[in-house]
Formats: C-alpha cells, sequence, structure tokens
C-alpha cells in the first residue's frame, strides 16, 4: 500500500513540474546579434544618430502595454523611450519593473522615434 502511495505521489509531483515547466512564458526573444551598447539616454537625446545602425540598450521595463505587451518604455532620467516589440512578439509577458536587454534599430514613429526591437531579453 505504502508503495501505490509513493508511486502515486511521485506521478503528481512529476505532473506537476512538467505543466509548470510547460507553461513558464519564454524571457528570450528574438536574435541578438552584438550590436554595440548604446545608452537610453543618448538614444533619446540623439535619436537620428543611431537611425539605420543597429544597436542595443539596457534598461528598467516601464508602462508596458496592458493588452498584449507588445511595446514598452525604457527611463532615462524623466523622459522615456519606447522599445516596440511588435516584428519578434505581439505576445510578451508583463515585465514592468525587470531589466530588458534590447537590440534594434531606431526608427521614426509619431513625432519622434521608437527603438523597433529585433531582439529582447526579460531579466
Amino acid at each position: 500500500m505504502r508503495t501505490i502511495f509513493a508511486l502515486c505521489a511521485l506521478i503528481v509531483v512529476a505532473g506537476a513540474v512538467f505543466a509548470w515547466r510547460t507553461m513558464q512564458l519564454p524571457t528570450h526573444y528574438g536574435t541578438f546579434t552584438g550590436a554595440p551598447r548604446a545608452e537610453v539616454a543618448d538614444l533619446i537625446e540623439r535619436p537620428k544618430d543611431f537611425v539605420g545602425k543597429t544597436i542595443s540598450a539596457r534598461g528598467t521595463v516601464r508602462e508596458q502595454c496592458k493588452t498584449m505587451g507588445c511595446y514598452f518604455f525604457i527611463p532615462s532620467g524623466t523622459k522615456m523611450l519606447r522599445v516596440e516589440m511588435q516584428g519578434i512578439a505581439m505576445n510578451a509577458p508583463m515585465r514592468e519593473g525587470h531589466q530588458a536587454r534590447v537590440e534594434g534599430q531606431m526608427v521614426p514613429y509619431g513625432d519622434g522615434y521608437q527603438l523597433f526591437a529585433s531582439a529582447v531579453e526579460f531579466e
């Protein structure tokens, strides 16, 4: 009888571990190419210097899209850099408050510019 209970407990634990691992959301989207790093403040202040160049940046995720997670902002002082993930992940997990490493290109957006991501990794 103990053997049956032990086997049942083992099956339940193994099933729970398997279910947890398969349901975990990814933290890495796209492919990093090793682009040179730029400071978020520089991307905000001088976006035209980075248009057409693949660059990487790192910062804390703020104000992420609430419906799908497809974009977020990285702050630098009182200004924010918009990071668009449409090309790599339309349904990203909510990661507000977490660090993110981003790689992509600056592109025009509205009256300003945004970083169109080709790769994102949430920490």
